[in-house]
């Protein structure tokens, strides 16, 4: 479905108290926060150094009610928001929030695949990005993992929906393979079967 691969662009910590896990991620990662200015919340946008990375909010509660669970979600950039939404439900995924627009940044919607790995949709704005900062630079995030019921069937998803490439695979043993997936020339994450039958992103 993607004509190019579609890149992890941010990072976001639904968490049970924001401003405690702002405060520990200052001190162990050493990203500094600022409240981001949305209305009626506070929504902290952590920056490692001069570069932005993720955000970080308390859970709201009829997010809670409804049964959501304090975690981190990656952000995959994708040209068109709706359509790839339309696309998870045709292949058994969940649309767990509709495409919404976020006014002066761009559109997203929040959805799970079929398997239960619950990430973000995203659009920005027409805006020139700025460069990422090079791997491996401290704060910044280095790797997207997930733990799947059946990583064969999940890897084939992604690969349909984003266009990530197989990297190497590195067999595991009673573990099972570890396959890296690529959104350009290098490795950014690795899929493998879940041992105890459920499935996580990180």
């Amino acid at each position: 479905m993607a004509s190019t691969p579609s890149e992890f662009v941010w990072y976001e910590l639904v968490t049970s108290d924001g401003p405690a896990a702002e405060t520990f991620y200052q001190a162990v990662v050493g990203w500094t926060t600022q409240d981001a200015g949305m209305p009626g919340m506070r929504y902290a946008l952590a920056s490692a150094g001069s570069t932005q990375v993720g955000g970080i909010m308390t859970l709201p509660a009829e997010a809670k009610a409804a049964g959501a669970q304090p975690g981190w979600c990656g952000y995959i950039a994708v040209p068109d928001v709706d359509a790839h939404a339309a696309r998870m439900v045709q292949v058994g995924g969940t649309v767990h929030y509709p495409p919404t627009d976020i006014p002066g940044v761009g559109r997203f919607a929040m959805v799970a695949d079929p398997q239960g790995a619950v990430f973000a949709l995203f659009k920005g704005l027409p805006a020139e990005r700025p460069a990422p900062p090079p791997a491996g630079t401290p704060g910044t995030f280095g790797w997207n993992e997930l733990h799947a019921v059946d990583d064969t069937a999940a890897f084939a998803l992604y690969a349909d929906l984003f266009g990530w490439t197989a990297a190497e695979a590195m067999d595991m043993g009673p573990m099972g393979i570890y396959q890296l997936f690529a959104t350009g020339a290098a490795p950014v994450g690795g899929m493998m079967r879940r041992a105890d039958g459920g499935t996580r992103a990180n």
